[in-house]
């Protein structure tokens, strides 16, 4: 046995002299982290101090064992021996007291992992014992314990401590249920034995309460408990069902006049009948909802009536309180932020008002600004407000929550790329709305033509223009179609200028042109809103083959109503030209002048000038 003890003696020595010059080497090598650097560091001094108390101990045991085989007269040697026996047990007392001193560091900041049988605690684990840490031993002292209870092998009696070189044992016949060493006891201030003693007691106690709890008694208390809450449970929802069906009867009877059905304007949401089936839907689903949380309350009473289920009393209870005591914190953390938000809405909404005020008051001509027109104002109150609110959007986003989470972004991103691809001739035509805005080539309720469509301009948007033409017609034009193409507005100087209406009538060489242009132009001012200032005039446009091409030209400032101003201006020619005897015709001539009259004016004739007759020859049968 000595052999053996001085071997592994010797064979600790040469482990604490690798561990050793492990850490020399380990300080002078280059660590991406201090913090890691020092765990690691920590880890290898706690190896090589337990090497080298385990070493050390192993050589108080031989010096022992060599001074109790001494002879008594062999005093020199065994004043060696003691003195050797002095200086470990002063090393071992310096190795402590460092110990002692990093324990006191970290008692501050750490947390020891709980011993927990049957939901109570123990005690706690704060240090480590070879490869096994605080957490891997407190399950394994939870398991033994309930090895030795589950299956009737306990005996308070035998439960004792046994004293060791190395740690003082809490052992059960055979069974080492805990190992206390010198560390454990650093972290109580206490020494092995007391605490050793102290956790004796706690088991003792706790597992003595277990029993308590767990009897025959106990159980059929319980069981009594548990019938007891199952009647109340099931008297509760029975009359809970009752009061639910009752309440639906008493307010669809009492509250029958107040049930009219929902209404807005001329459209109904909800009939009678509709709002009646709500109120029934809406009472069952709350009865429902009521039995679920009842049912829910209970399941924790009667898991909790039994120890062996109260974790999953535990368990289902947190299954709410964690998530609203997490959402509650998280409120109330968030406040902060949620304070500044709502500072930059306030800035932002009392700014926005300010500029929609400044835009009413240009709008309405009360504010003038120099080359700035009231048009404009509207819509360049739209583009201020947009910008503003990305701008208060940019400073908030930040205080979002989760707003720098990976999710985050990549929904944004998402969200990105689909309206950069799914958008581009919406932008192009929210472009080509804001040009058209500042062109300024109408407004609303000018008479414009967009191609080949002429109507009154009804809406502006940024998107599309709205025309209705003179035949109710509504169409949408893309504002991108309106600034690639042309545009006649027909309203835009009609009231300083008057715009000009214009008809074409084709007359005979025959009728004299002074005439014709006086009849246009009496027929022009007889119409309906034609201005008699200016005057109307008349163009020949051209001298054609048979006939004369006469221009009619009228001002008006009423272009809204060009259509009927036409058709009026039309009837009025025809007046006129009858009473005059003109016919309104386009001759066309043929060869064959002879019995015809001349095409010119008679006024233009010569005095004795006759029409000619037809010559018509008579060829006999046989004639050349």
């Amino acid at each position: 046995m000595i052999l053996t003890l001085i071997s592994y003696s010797s064979q600790a020595q040469k482990e604490d002299i690798q561990n050793r010059e492990s850490v020399d080497s380990l300080a002078s090598m280059q660590q991406d982290s201090l913090l890691d650097l020092q765990q690691q560091q920590s880890k290898l001094l706690q190896q090589v101090a337990d090497s080298i108390r385990h070493a050390d101990s192993l050589q108080q045991v031989q010096l022992l064992k060599q001074i109790s085989d001494l002879r008594a007269n062999d005093k020199r040697k065994r004043a060696q021996l003691e003195a050797r026996l002095d200086s470990l047990k002063k090393n071992q007392e310096q190795r402590d007291l460092l110990v002692k001193r990093q324990v006191d560091s970290l008692r501050a900041s750490t947390v020891g992992v709980p011993v927990v049988f049957y939901g109570d605690t123990i005690f706690y684990i704060y240090s480590k014992i070879g490869p096994f840490s605080p957490s891997e031993r407190a399950a394994s002292i939870v398991q033994k314990l309930e090895i030795l209870v589950g299956e009737s092998l306990y005996d308070p009696e035998k439960l004792i401590v046994f004293e060791g070189t190395e740690s003082h044992d809490i052992m059960h016949e055979d069974l080492i249920i805990l190992s206390i060493i010198d560390r454990d006891a650093f972290w109580l201030d206490k020494s092995r034995k007391e605490v050793a003693e102290e956790y004796r007691q706690s088991i003792l106690v706790c597992v003595a309460d277990y029993k308590n709890r767990t009897g025959l008694v106990q159980t059929l208390k319980r069981i009594g408990y548990l019938v007891l809450v199952l009647l109340i449970f099931f008297i509760c929802i029975k009359y809970m069902n009752k009061g639910f069906t009752l309440l639906n009867i008493l307010i669809l009877r009492r509250g029958k006049r107040y049930i009219t059905g929902v209404k807005f304007k001329s459209y109904e949401f909800l009939s009678i009948e509709r709002e009646e089936q709500l109120i029934r839907w809406l009472m069952n689903t709350g009865k429902w909802f009521t039995i679920i949380i009842v049912l829910y309350l209970m399941l924790p009473v009667v898991f909790s009536i039994f120890p062996t289920t109260k974790g999953i009393a535990s368990t289902l209870i947190g299954y709410v309180l964690n998530p609203l005591t997490t959402f509650g914190m998280a409120i109330i953390g968030y406040i902060p932020e949620l304070i500044t938000i709502f500072v930059i809405l306030l800035i932002t909404s009392y700014f926005v008002k300010f500029l929609k005020f400044i835009s009413s008051e240009i709008e309405t001509g009360k504010l003038q600004v120099p080359g700035f027109y009231p048009d404009w104002a509207a819509p360049t109150f739209n583009i201020v407000k947009v910008m503003v609110y990305a701008f208060a959007f940019v400073l908030i986003f930040p205080f979002l929550p989760n707003s720098d989470s990976e999710i985050f972004k990549g929904v944004s991103v998402f969200l990105g790329v689909l309206f950069s691809l799914g958008s581009s001739s919406a932008i192009s035509n929210v472009i080509a709305g804001l040009v058209i805005t500042y062109m300024r080539p109408f407004k609303i309720g000018d008479r414009v033509k967009i191609g080949d469509t002429v109507g009154d301009v009804l809406e502006k948007s940024m998107l599309v223009t709205r025309v209705r033409t003179i035949k109710n017609e509504d169409i949408t034009i893309p504002n991108s179609a309106i600034l690639n193409g042309s545009t006649i507005n027909y309203s835009s100087s009609a009231k300083e200028l008057g715009l000009i209406l214009h008809a074409s009538v084709t007359i005979g060489y025959d009728v004299p042109w002074r005439q014709v242009h006086e009849l246009l132009i009496n027929a022009a001012l007889q119409t309906e809103f034609v201005k008699h200032e200016p005057k109307p005039f008349v163009l020949q446009t051209s001298l054609d083959d048979f006939y004369v091409s006469y221009q009619i030209n009228l001002y008006t400032e009423n272009p809204g109503i060009g259509a009927k101003i036409y058709s009026q201006l039309y009837c009025n020619i025809q007046d006129f030209f009858n009473e005059a005897g003109v016919e309104i015709l386009s001759p066309h001539y043929r060869a064959a002048r002879d019995g015809n009259t001349m095409a010119v004016p008679p006024d233009y004739l010569p005095s004795d000038y006759k029409v000619p007759s037809f010559n018509v020859q008579m060829k006999k049968d046989g004639e050349v």
